[in-house]
């Protein structure tokens, strides 16, 4: 079974739900459209169901499911599935996760339904000899009759950094730095590694600059590149050049610390708040906050203890 990587999920996450925004030029691209940049999105709740996963012993256990990113741009609805590796079961959880979605908007009336199916795309962020160009799910009815639903992938390893930016495809950009994991890992060679972590840093600079990019995707952007970084490094010698590279440092300030600090409450409020008005119970806040902002156990059942009962 192959490891999973937390962390890039956590930096999907946090993107789409802070930075909604920079989505819509993925849609553009992946799908050949033409959303202005400051076109309306919406992003859709993405309500779990229950499938079974394999564990590392081999034994099978159940698991909730929740979609990656569901964004709606006017009528159009689409379902963005970011994945670190290759994974066997992807076509059938993009069956289910697109069925999730074609309830919500189904019509029907007697003897007649009508169910409006999303377009979709899974993004590789790294690729295998087994990573697939395309996702097809095949409907086969009863009398014979076949309906292909298909998408091709978007696999970030065969878009050169010179694109991403042209095509102001910022949620590629800290996943980049992944098509040199074995050279980061291994200690190996990474001159290729900082040349493109340099082209980056200074486009963004540029775009900031010419207001294409706000001061808090700026700064997210840089510490979601980071972020993935010191996952692939794991402590190693790489680790403080290739941070220091995007204006980082592995040895955090007082300043930063502070910051940081306000941040994650500010973000923890907002978690709070909304699921207070969701309804959701403590445990679910809890882990809410743990997974998307990085909070410990502790740290997060301080914020909800301190800010719960103002939200009620």
């Amino acid at each position: 079974m192959q490891k999973k990587t937390p962390d890039y999920d956590n930096v999907f996450k946090t993107m789409k739900s802070k930075h909604k925004r920079l989505f819509i030029s993925v849609i553009n691209d992946i799908f050949d459209k033409e959303y202005p940049l400051d076109a309306k999105v919406e992003v859709l709740p993405s309500e779990g169901y229950l499938t079974e996963s394999e564990t590392a012993d081999g034994s099978k256990e159940i698991e909730e499911q929740i979609s990656d990113f569901l964004i709606k741009i006017g009528s159009e609805v689409y379902l963005l599935e970011c994945q670190s590796y290759d994974d066997g079961s992807m076509a059938i959880r993009i069956a289910e996760y697109a069925f999730i979605v074609a309830r919500q908007s189904a019509t029907w009336d007697i003897g007649h339904a009508t169910i409006p199916m999303p377009r979709f795309s899974v993004i590789y962020v790294k690729r295998t000899e087994r990573t697939p160009k395309n996702t097809t799910i095949t409907f086969r009815f009863p009398d014979g009759q076949e309906v292909k639903y298909e998408s091709e992938n978007v696999i970030i390893e065969e878009f050169t950094k010179e694109y991403i930016v042209e095509k102001r495809l910022f949620p590629y950009i800290p996943f980049y730095i992944a098509r040199y994991e074995k050279e980061i890992a291994s200690e190996g060679n990474i001159e290729n590694a900082v040349n493109d972590l340099e082209y980056f840093r200074d486009e963004m600079s540029r775009l900031y600059k010419t207001g294409e990019l706000s001061d808090e995707e700026l700064l997210d952007l840089t510490g979601f590149v980071n972020t993935i970084i010191t996952h692939i490094t794991n402590g190693n010698k790489n680790e403080e050049r290739l941070v220091s590279v995007m204006g980082g440092t592995v040895i955090e300030t007082e300043s930063e610390k502070l910051r940081r600090e306000g941040i994650s409450q500010g973000e923890a409020k907002m978690l709070i708040k909304m699921g207070k008005k969701d309804g959701l119970d403590d445990a679910t806040i809890l882990k809410r906050m743990q997974e998307w902002i990085g909070l410990s156990l502790e740290q997060a059942a301080t914020y909800l203890e301190q800010y719960g009962k103002q939200t009620v």
